[in-house]
């Protein structure tokens, strides 16, 4: 462990402890630190955080004052993040500006000219810098880098969603074969039926009735429905297919 995480940054107003913010990395998670602010002296202190990524993170409180001898914790929240930074690194910086305020005063007394070098005040500053820690559940692989729990919960739904995609396709490939076999067997009570006209036709005129003729009226009608019905959700299954780009239908 870095031995700097123990170190404070002291000036002559107030001390900082300590110099690094430390965040054990988690993906889409809100993580939490603080430092804290002590005043060395007998004056009343007010000091002003700042950062080189406000979006990212939230500063509470972000001014105030110290009163003489006495400490203030400071907590810094950052934002769910939803990428996993290059090598676990950061480049993120703070700084903390503090300077002498009057006797009593409070929160409510600070404004931003206190903190303006150019107005001739004494600013005094010190630089936190921010470094990300492995999550508790996060593993190491045998070349040294991390290899934090989070990349694995982010490519889960990938995933999840190949495997989707492949038992979706088998259906596909299945509900096409019986497709196949309606289409070639439809076909086939067709020829039957073509033929059985001119042989029933004298029978018909004689007897009044057919009932094979009838027989074979009904499985065409049977065949053509159970055909229409892959058809349909043949087609149903193609549009819902998982990373197509367009309706494919036949």
């Amino acid at each position: 462990m870095d031995k700097t995480q123990f170190m404070a940054s002291t000036g002559d107003l107030l001390r900082l402890e300590p110099q690094e913010l430390q965040f054990p990395f988690e993906l889409r998670k809100h993580i939490s630190c603080s430092f804290q602010l002590s005043n060395k002296t007998d004056n009343y202190v007010a000091f002003k955080v700042k950062t080189t990524n406000p979006k990212k993170y939230c500063v509470k409180p972000n001014t105030g004052i110290v009163t003489p001898w006495a400490t203030c914790n400071v907590m810094v929240t950052m934002q769910a993040q939803k990428e996993v930074p290059a090598d676990m690194q950061c480049k993120d910086k703070f700084l903390v500006q503090s300077v002498v305020a009057a006797p009593g005063a409070t929160a409510k007394d600070i404004s931003t000219d206190m903190f303006n070098k150019e107005s001739g005040h004494n600013v005094e500053e010190c630089k936190l810098r921010v470094v990300y820690l492995p999550s508790p559940r996060a593993s190491f692989s045998d070349n040294g880098h991390t290899a934090v729990s989070e990349f694995t919960a982010a490519a889960r739904p990938y995933v999840d969603s190949q495997d989707n995609s492949f038992e979706m396709r088998a259906l596909i490939s299945k509900l096409t074969d019986e497709r196949n076999s309606a289409t070639q067997l439809h076909k086939h009570l067709q020829q039957e039926l073509e033929v059985l006209r001119p042989q029933t036709s004298s029978r018909t005129s004689s007897t009044g009735n057919n009932p094979v003729m009838y027989v074979v009226l009904i499985g065409v009608i049977v065949i053509s429905l159970g055909y229409l019905m892959i058809q349909n959700h043949l087609k149903v299954c193609l549009i819902s297919l998982p990373f197509s780009r367009g309706r494919i239908c036949y």
